[in-house]
């Protein structure tokens, strides 16, 4: 078993195929999948299986009651925060093992509260043409998890 080199957060998901989509991104990356409740939906929910397949086995998949109880496990050294908001790009960070990559729920992003946390090291774009509002949460959460992934040279892949 490989040792998460990063951690995927979803703040309060609330739609079932993309969570589902997350656990085949972790099973795939290694990275861990932690979800903030409240979800939007039953973990057992046939969508939400049918999105992960049988992956489920193969990922670190972790429910955590509250931001709060999150960061009281994960002890976190950078917390980046992917925000439609921000002015710097998820390319423009030089990533490192233990970092979380945030995202908030579907279809209204993190809220204030939660990018002013002070856990939060630095708020995050993913770069799209103008005019457009924000990236599906799963194909967002990808884009991010392999940049980092990528900077960190692929650990355990093969």
């Amino acid at each position: 078993m490989l040792v998460a080199v990063l951690h995927l957060v979803f703040f309060e998901p609330r739609i079932p195929p993309n969570t589902g989509n997350a656990i085949r991104l972790a099973a795939g990356t290694g990275c861990e999948l932690h979800l903030i409740e409240p979800l939007g939906f039953d973990l057992s929910e046939p969508k939400l299986k049918r999105a992960g397949l049988d992956y489920h086995d193969l990922a670190s998949v972790t429910v955590h009651e509250s931001l709060a109880a999150a960061w009281k496990t994960l002890r976190p050294e950078r917390v980046f925060a992917f925000t439609a908001k921000a002015t710097t790009r998820n390319t423009d960070i030089a990533y490192r093992e233990g970092d979380v990559l945030l995202f908030g729920p579907e279809p209204t992003g993190l809220p204030d509260e939660v990018l002013a946390d002070a856990q939060v090291t630095e708020q995050l774009r993913i770069p799209m043409l103008p005019g457009r509002r924000s990236m599906n949460l799963s194909n967002a959460a990808a884009v991010a998890v392999y940049e980092a992934w990528r900077q960190l040279g692929f650990p355990g892949a093969v």
